[in-house]
Order: structure tokens, then C-alpha cells, then sequence
């Protein structure tokens, strides 16, 4: 590791880490990007438009393969048709139709705690539901932050349908209830952190919701409630566990988390730049520019590749959760490597890392309003080296590894392409979302200008102490 440490630091001072700590404000104004953009969002918005259900509003969470819906996949979805809207690609109507239709189904969706029959409890909802009846799928978790994800897509709705049409007037009323209604207090379990989930069969995961990860956004979603407020305590339980996660000095410095899904999550809805909570007033900077310093580490990293993968580059990059090739070691360099199937990825030395060689595009292309310098020739360069086996009907396939090509290995899914080594079968919709997102949120600040209005969200942030910026 002192090798690697060693070439972490000649790419600083190469110029291929941070190279300053000046938050840039991405999507502030009107942004071009290369007409491949275009393209990959357009792709990337179809995923939610032709896969999702029209009757209940329910959306796959992988595509292919058949699957359950992923509750999380819906709030991406419910983000996605209004900017299709903007972008020309559905109408006005349409798009409210099939909100309306997700909303019904929610607001509608039988709770209780019961272990099968409903979709619900205490106002929050399964990770997963079954596409057709939309009930718990197997038994998965009542989960406190898919439901998040879930309640601000419906949030962004009720801000986006702003006109007097009866529809619309419905929309935002269905979609602030459904969200009230969910009783975080409850889900604190009598701590003052929130659960990760609860199971009607063993009760609540054990573990809470500390930073720094994509809970950041859990948390602050709870503080903004009014109907079933978190007891105090939340945001300082939240942030208690950032000593840990400190990596970096000077203008690298940030808090860590290794799979870049977790510096991109709460950003999708909530604009950070220039609004800080106590913590980040006495380290100088904001999760903005905190998201920025990660994304930067993650290239560093890739650049330096202290485990001799195929493929990386300071061009070719981005760790995060993804599908991976299956569940077995291989040698690499003289070397056994684990090599896992769907996992959080990311920079080893950092909180919940693992590298087994496997890139995922959205990892590069989710952090472009953060890092649009490093984030768009990656984009670019991922499709110019490899599209021909990973750029498809939805875009980018969800994950690559270039540095599998044995195709005597056990594969869980995916299969072995010429150029681009193992290839993931699916589109995943947690990893689809934020792409159609964040590519809206650099051209056209198009989901942060909506979400800075919403009651909830400010309430939330200033529940946490955030001061500054749009906020004063």
C-alpha cells in the first residue's frame, strides 16, 4: 500500500487529483456538452418511459432480465418524465398521466405488518414490490432510504406540476401527503439514528443511518417532515461518525466514501453549492465541493491503479455499485482476486471500498455537474473505446470489466465481448436514474431550480443547521 500511497501523491502533483478547491458551479447557466449526450440521455430516459408500467406507475429495477420493481427506480422515473417533458421527448400529458398513475397506486398501496399482501408500513414502502400487484416482493426490507428516493421523485413532482389543471392540483396534493406520511420517529426505533430497514419477521436492522454515504439525504427528508418528525438528535447522530471518514489533506481533503453513488444521490434533488451545515463551515467547503474532491480521488485513483487492472486510465474510470461478472477469484498479475457480482465498488483506503477491476459508466457520468472537466473526455472516452460492445438501446450497459476474457470463469451474468471484456446484461434503474438527472441538473440546473422550492427540503436543511447560498 506505501507503492500505492506513493503514486497517489506523483498524480497529485501531476495534475490528475484535485487541482483546487473552488467549487464550480455547474448547471448555473445554459451548458453544451458533445452531441453524444444527447444521444445517452435520450437513451437513458426511454429506460424509465418503455419499461415502466402505464397502470401503476411501477418500474423495473433491471432490464432484461425479468424482474421485480424497485421502489427506488420508481423515484428516478417520477424525476425523468418531467425533463422528458422539457426535452421535447413526451408531452405535457403524457408525462402526467403516468404520475398520476404512480401516484394513485402509492397513495393506495395497502400498508400494515403484515409478511406478505401489502406494500407498506408506517407510510414507508418495500425496497422491492412484485411489477403486477405491487406488493412485497419476497422478503425484502421496509426500506428507509429507497423510500427516500421514492418520496423525492414525487417531491420534484409536486413542484414541477405547477399549473391549476385539476390533474396537476392532484398530483401535488397525492404527493406531499404520501410523503408526510411517513413516521420517522418510529423508524428511529428510539435512538436517534434512523434505521437502515425494518422486516415485519425480525424487526429493525440494527444499523443506522452515519455519515458519510447516500443517507445524507435520508436524514434530511425527515428532518423536513411535519406530520412525523425525527426526535431530536438525528442530524448530530448523522454526522457523529465523520471523523472516520476524513481522506486527503489541503484541497484534496474530503469526506470519504468509497462507491461514487454516494456522493451523487442526495445531489440529484438538493443543490448544495454554497449552503453548509456546521460541520462543513469549520472544514471551509460544502458536500458540492466535497462531491467534487470524491470524484476526483475516484479518477486519482483509476489513474493510479494500485491493483493492475486492465482498462483503467485517467480516461477510463468510475467505481461505484454495480452488477459484477459473478461470485469467484481469478489471478490477476500473479495475484488472487475476488471478483464479486453486484457489490458497492470503489478506491481501496476508503470506507466500503472494493475493486475487482469492474467499471460502471455511470460513476463518471453521474458526477458531471461536479467535474465536468474530468467527467465529460471519460464519457467520451468510455464510448469511443468500448461502445461497441456496451452502448446500446438504454445507453451504457450498466458495467464493464476488461480484464476478464476467460470464458471457461463461471459467469453470474453478463457475457465476454471482444473489446470490452466481460459485459453486464442489464440496465440497472438506480444507476440509469442519476444520469438523466444529473445531465439535466448541469444544463439547465433543471431538478435543483424546482427542488430549492420545496417547502419540505428547506425545512430539512435548516432543521440541520445548513446556512448560506440559496437559502438566505
Amino acid at each position: 500500500m506505501a507503492v500505492a500511497r506513493r503514486e497517489m501523491l506523483a498524480l497529485t502533483a501531476a495534475g490528475l487529483a484535485l487541482p483546487g478547491c473552488a467549487t464550480t458551479m455547474g448547471g448555473a447557466g445554459a451548458q453544451t456538452l458533445p452531441p453524444l449526450f444527447d444521444d445517452l440521455e435520450r437513451r437513458t430516459f426511454d429506460f424509465f418511459w418503455e419499461t415502466g408500467r402505464s397502470d401503476n406507475g411501477l418500474v423495473p429495477d433491471r432490464w432484461p432480465t425479468p424482474s421485480f420493481s424497485s421502489i427506488a427506480a420508481v423515484g428516478f422515473a417520477l424525476t425523468a418524465y418531467p425533463l422528458g417533458v422539457e426535452r421535447g421527448w413526451i408531452t405535457r400529458q403524457q408525462a402526467r398521466e403516468r404520475t398520476l398513475a404512480t401516484l394513485r397506486f402509492f397513495d393506495k398501496a395497502p400498508q400494515g405488518d403484515a409478511r406478505s399482501g401489502t406494500a407498506g408500513h408506517r407510510g414507508f414502502f418495500y425496497h422491492f414490490l412484485h411489477m403486477d400487484s405491487g406488493t412485497r416482493f419476497r422478503n425484502t426490507e421496509l426500506s428507509s432510504v429507497d423510500s427516500t428516493l421514492l418520496f423525492l421523485g414525487m417531491l420534484f413532482c409536486a413542484e414541477w406540476f405547477d399549473t391549476s389543471e385539476p390533474a396537476e392540483n392532484e398530483i401535488r396534493r397525492l404527493a406531499r401527503d404520501i410523503v408526510e406520511r411517513a413516521d420517522w420517529s418510529w423508524f428511529q426505533r428510539g435512538r436517534s439514528d434512523i434505521s437502515m430497514g425494518w422486516h415485519p419477521e425480525s424487526g429493525f436492522i440494527e444499523r443506522g443511518w452515519t455519515g458519510y454515504n447516500e443517507g445524507m439525504m435520508t436524514v434530511l427528508l425527515a428532518l423536513g417532515a411535519t406530520r412525523h418528525p425525527p426526535s431530536a438528535g438525528a442530524w448530530q447522530a448523522w454526522t457523529s461518525t465523520y471523523p472516520g471518514h476524513w481522506r486527503g489533506e489541503g484541497s484534496t481533503r474530503h469526506l470519504a466514501f468509497a462507491p461514487l453513488f454516494g456522493h451523487q444521490y442526495s445531489h440529484v434533488w438538493i443543490d448544495f453549492r454554497g449552503i453548509r451545515d456546521p460541520v462543513m463551515r469549520e472544514a471551509g467547503f460544502d458536500y458540492f465541493e466535497n462531491s467534487r474532491r470524491a470524484t476526483f480521488a475516484a479518477r486519482a485513483y483509476c489513474a493510479a491503479n494500485p491493483m493492475g487492472w486492465t482498462g483503467y486510465s485517467d480516461q477510463t474510470w468510475g467505481l461505484t455499485a454495480c452488477d459484477g461478472p459473478g461470485n469467484f477469484t481469478m489471478i490477476q498479475g500473479g495475484v488472487e482476486r475476488q471478483i464479486r457480482g453486484y457489490s458497492a465498488r470503489g478506491p481501496l483506503g476508503q470506507p466500503d471500498a472494493f475493486d475487482d477491476g469492474t467499471i460502471a459508466p455511470t460513476a463518471a457520468i453521474s458526477s458531471l455537474p461536479f467535474a465536468p472537466e474530468i467527467c465529460v473526455p471519460a464519457t467520451m472516452a468510455l464510448y469511443d473505446k468500448y461502445g461497441v460492445d456496451i452502448y446500446r438501446r438504454y445507453g451504457f450497459a450498466d458495467s464493464f470489466n476488461p480484464s476478464i476474457r476467460d470464458r471457461s470463469l463461471k459467469l453470474e451474468t453478463g457475457s465476454i465481448r471482444p473489446v470490452a471484456g466481460w459485459v453486464a446484461t442489464d440496465h440497472l434503474g438506480i444507476d440509469q436514474g442519476p444520469i438523466v438527472a444529473m445531465i439535466a441538473n448541469y444544463r439547465r440546473d433543471a431538478v435543483w431550480r424546482r427542488m430549492r422550492q420545496s417547502a419540505t427540503v428547506r425545512r430539512g436543511l435548516e432543521r440541520a443547521g445548513f446556512t448560506g447560498g440559496w437559502l438566505e
